[in-house]
C-alpha cells in the first residue's frame, strides 16, 4: 500500500513540474517577441530559440519518468528528422548548425504536442483559456497603439530594438501591429486561438467572469480591422462555421448562437460609430479590395490559400535533388547562418520548403505525417463532438490548417501548433472525455 501512494505521489510530482514547464513555454512564446523587441534587444538572437532548452528539459524528464509515449506520429517524425541531418550533412548544405536548427522541429518541439497531451487535463486546458480572455485586453490597447503609432515609435520597435519598425504593410499608408510578437503573424495566431476559447465561454457552462467574457469579445472584434489581417478574419469565420456545425447535435443551443451573432454585430455596429474603429475599418476594406483586384475575388484567395500553396510546393519540386538541398537550409535562421542575410533560400511557403530541403520522397514523407495525424485528430474530436465535447472541435477549426501547412520554419507558428494540438490531444483522452461528457456545452 505504501508503495502505492509513494507511486502516486512520484507521479503527481512530475506531472506538476512538467505543468510549469509548459505553463513556461506557453508565456515564452505569448512575451518573446516582447524580450526581443523592448526589453532584451541584443539578446533578439540567443532569444529566438529561448523555447528550445526549455523543450530539451521536458522532454529529457518525460523519458526519465516515462511519460512521452510512443506512437508512429512522433517515430516517425523523430526519423525522418534524424535521417534529414545525415542526408543534408553528406548530399546537402554540409552545415551542422543549419541541420540541427531545422530538425528541432521534428525532434525537440512536435513532440512537445504529445507531452501537452499526456500532463494537461482538461481543468488545465480551461484554465489557459482564461488566461487567453485576460491578456486579450492589454493585448488590444497594444495593438491599437501600434496601429496608430509611426514605426520608429517605442510600440513599433522590430527585433533587436531595430528603429524601422515591426509592422508589416497593411493598406492606405497604415502597418499591420505584431503586438507582443516579433512577426505580425503573431497577432494573427494569438486572436485566432482566443476566439476559440471566447466561443467555447459563450457556450459552455465553465464559469468565467461575463464582464471579463463581454470586454474580450469586445476586444476580439476589434482586432478585425486593427490587425488589417484577412487571415484572422477568414479563421474567426471558419470558427464560427465550426460552431454553426456543432449544432447539428445540439440543436438547443440555436437560441444562444442567435445571441453570440447578435452580441457580435451590435459590438460591430458600436464600434463603427467611434473614429478609433472607423478608421481601422476602412483600412481593412481597403485591403481587402486590393487583394480581391491581385487575387481575383475573395472565393480564388481563399482556395489558393488552402490548397494552391500545398499543390505549388509539388509542382515546383521538380529540379530539387532527390536528398533536397538541406535540413534547415529553407529557414531564416539557416539562411542568415549560410549567407549572411535572412532570405527565403528554398521558398517561402511550408510545402516547397519541406521537398526543398529534404527532397520529394522524404519531404513527402513529413506531409504525410502531418496529414495523417490531422486527420486522426479530426476524426477523434468529430466522435467527441457527438458526444457533447465543444472545445477540441473548437480548438481544431485552428489547429488543423497550422498542422497540416502551417509555417513550423517560424518558431512562433510551429509553438502556436505545438501549444494548440496538444491543447486538442489532452482534451481527447479517454479520461478527459469521460469527465467533460458531464459538461455538455
Amino acid at each position: 500500500m505504501y508503495k502505492v501512494i509513494q507511486h502516486i505521489d512520484l507521479k503527481t510530482s512530475v506531472d506538476r513540474k512538467l505543468k510549469k514547464a509548459i505553463w513556461l513555454y506557453f508565456f515564452l512564446l505569448i512575451f518573446e517577441g516582447a524580450l526581443r523587441k523592448w526589453f532584451l534587444p541584443s539578446l533578439s538572437d540567443a532569444l529566438l530559440v529561448v523555447r528550445d532548452p526549455l523543450a530539451i528539459w521536458i522532454l529529457y524528464y518525460s523519458w526519465k519518468h516515462k511519460i512521452l509515449k510512443k506512437n508512429i506520429f512522433l517515430i516517425s517524425m523523430f526519423g525522418l528528422g534524424s535521417l534529414g541531418i545525415i542526408t543534408a550533412l553528406l548530399f546537402g548544405h554540409s552545415n551542422i548548425f543549419v541541420a540541427l536548427f531545422g530538425a528541432r522541429i521534428y525532434l525537440l518541439h512536435f513532440p512537445l504536442i504529445f507531452i501537452i497531451g499526456g500532463v494537461f487535463n482538461e481543468r488545465d486546458v480551461i484554465n489557459l483559456g482564461r488566461i487567453m480572455i485576460y491578456l486579450a485586453i492589454p493585448m488590444t490597447i497594444l495593438i491599437a497603439l501600434q496601429f496608430y503609432s509611426p514605426q520608429s515609435a517605442w510600440v513599433n520597435r522590430g527585433v533587436g530594438g531595430n528603429l524601422e519598425g515591426a509592422g508589416f504593410a497593411g493598406a492606405m499608408g497604415y502597418f499591420r501591429p505584431p503586438g507582443t510578437f516579433s512577426f505580425t503573424m503573431g497577432t494573427t495566431l494569438f486572436y485566432s486561438f482566443l476566439a476559440v476559447y471566447i466561443f467555447y465561454f459563450w457556450f459552455s457552462k465553465a464559469k468565467i467572469n461575463n464582464l471579463l467574457l463581454t470586454l474580450s469579445t469586445f476586444c476580439l472584434i476589434a482586432s478585425i480591422p486593427l490587425a488589417i489581417s484577412r487571415a484572422l478574419f477568414y479563421s474567426i469565420c471558419l470558427t464560427f462555421l465550426f460552431v454553426l456545425f456543432s449544432l447539428i447535435f445540439n440543436r438547443e443551443k440555436l437560441q444562444k448562437l442567435l445571441l453570440v451573432t447578435g452580441v457580435l454585430i451590435v459590438f460591430g455596429a458600436l464600434l463603427s460609430n467611434f473614429e478609433f474603429f472607423s478608421t481601422p475599418l476602412d483600412v481593412i476594406v481597403k485591403r481587402f479590395e486590393q487583394a480581391n483586384e491581385v487575387e481575383g475575388g475573395v472565393s480564388n484567395s481563399l482556395v489558393d490559400r488552402i490548397f494552391g500553396y500545398m499543390f505549388r510546393g509539388f509542382v515546383e519540386s521538380r529540379d530539387v535533388p532527390f536528398f533536397g538541398y538541406g535540413i534547415g537550409m529553407g529557414t531564416n535562421v539557416g539562411s542568415q547562418l549560410m549567407t549572411g542575410d535572412r532570405k527565403f533560400l528554398i521558398a517561402e511557403m511550408e510545402y516547397g520548403r519541406i521537398i526543398g530541403e529534404m527532397g520529394l520522397v522524404m519531404g513527402s514523407g513529413i506531409i504525410l505525417v502531418r496529414l495523417l495525424f490531422a486527420i486522426k485528430l479530426s476524426l477523434i474530436s468529430f466522435k467527441s463532438l457527438k458526444d457533447g465535447n465543444l472545445l477540441p472541435w473548437l480548438l481544431l477549426s485552428v489547429g488543423l490548417l497550422i498542422l497540416i501547412q502551417g509555417q513550423w520554419a517560424s518558431t512562433m507558428n510551429l509553438g502556436f501548433t505545438v501549444v494548440i494540438i496538444g491543447l486538442a490531444q489532452a482534451l481527447l483522452k479517454d479520461e478527459n472525455i469521460s469527465t467533460l461528457r458531464k459538461e455538455i456545452y
